[in-house]
């Protein structure tokens, strides 16, 4: 676990509001300063900065704490881009049931009607396995990120390990090598909940076996474009950000180094998009709100399974197609959740379950570490937020 830090130490902090109207019946201050609140602990426990915006109705308030630039003395910039890691599944499973609702393919369908090879080694059948299955994380499909990818003082190290702490920007990757690569380790349970984001790259597969385009170009077209979504992108190949983004820091041996650039391939369609506070606010609202899918679709999106978290049983996690929900434990209140981690960054969004109050929220480090006092104190905080939001 990584050691608090004593103080902010000159730490921006600050609040701007958009315009709007809020609705009545929901503590939008209180929200906010809970919201900031953690940002501020955050920041002291380790995080350079951190990002937040509050949404009520037509209402935003953005809230922030730290630096982009490790060390800098310039106040992080709320509207800047940053990589969303896993939030991207949420995209991937609305375009697989766009054409569902098309009529193009079936959720039902199996992985091997789309992608005959794919699944067919160490005790995987791509014939028993389901694109819902896939998209709920009931599959059995094993982490890639999970599989052995060496041995260090003769202890095995995965994939995830190398991702974070070696620079990968040379390397390339094809959705089928991530593939290749999970199947190296037996098959979980499957019909159990178990998070996979080898389900994901598989998704995106079917995504281009179905339309012929690599699912970034399909996520353009079907929800970035039409949402508008200026500070929005899925990159294939390039490992760079451009104009105004957010720095991402990975903690090192020797301290923070600058992760900003980051191989995209070794993602996908399992977490390679970036995209701004506001943007994925847009889409989520958008989303629940029923403007993204039909009825029908928006019903089996909505279609959880039990998720549980060992370390927090009271949450009630259950979790649907690339949309999670859980029982806030400050208010018992439930609500729409995801998270996303990338090489850099941390972030997640809440919503309420009609979409009409927000939270998104992102810290500019993020290595692999499975919690630390940084995470913990922005995660608390957007709970505690989100709880007043629905006061």
């Amino acid at each position: 676990m990584r050691r608090l830090r004593n103080a902010l130490l000159g730490a921006a902090v600050g609040l701007a509001v958009l315009a709007g109207t809020a609705p009545a019946h929901a503590d939008t201050a209180g929200a906010v300063a809970a919201l900031q609140d953690g940002l501020n602990k955050s920041v002291a426990a380790g995080y350079p900065g951190a990002i937040g915006l509050v949404q009520n109705g037509t209402s935003s308030t953005y809230v922030t704490a730290g630096h982009s630039i490790n060390g800098s003395s310039t106040p992080i910039d709320p509207t800047g881009q940053y990589r969303i890691g896993s939030q991207t599944k949420l995209y991937t499973a609305t375009v697989i049931l766009q054409l569902e609702a098309e009529g193009k393919l079936s959720i039902d369908d199996t992985v091997a009607k789309w992608l005959p090879n794919a699944l067919h080694s160490n005790g995987y059948d791509g014939r028993i396995v389901t694109i819902r299955q896939l998209l709920n994380h009931t599959s059995g499909v094993a982490d890639y990120l999970d599989a052995p990818a060496g041995y260090i003082f003769n202890q095995p190290v995965s994939v995830a390990y190398v991702y974070y702490n070696t620079d990968l920007r040379g390397n390339h990757y094809t959705p089928q090598n991530l593939v290749d690569t999970a199947v190296t380790q037996p098959p979980t349970q499957r019909g159990v909940w178990a998070y996979s984001n080898t389900d994901y790259i598989l998704a995106g597969m079917i995504i281009q076996a179905v339309t012929g385009h690599d699912p970034s170009v399909e996520i353009t077209n079907r929800i970035i474009t039409p949402l508008h979504l200026t500070g929005t992108s899925f990159p294939v190949s390039d490992t760079n950000l451009y104009g105004n983004f957010v720095h991402g820091w990975h903690r090192a041996l020797f301290g923070l180094t600058d992760a900003s650039a980051s191989n995209v391939e070794i993602l996908w369609a399992a977490g390679a998009m970036v995209s701004t506070l506001q943007d994925q606010a847009t889409f989520v609202r958008s989303l629940i709100q029923g403007q993204l899918l039909p009825s029908a679709q928006m019903a089996e999106l909505e279609t959880t399974v039990d998720a549980p978290d060992p370390d927090e049983p009271q949450l009630q996690q259950r979790y649907g197609l690339g949309i999670s929900s859980l029982v806030l434990p400050g208010c018992q209140k439930r609500v729409w959740v995801h998270g996303g981690r990338a090489l850099g960054y941390n972030s997640r969004w809440f919503a309420s379950e009609d979409g009409t109050k927000v939270i998104v929220q992102m810290g500019n480090e993020e290595d692999g570490t499975a919690d630390t006092p940084s995470i913990s104190a922005a995660r608390t905080g957007v709970r505690t937020s989100m709880c007043q939001l629905l006061s």
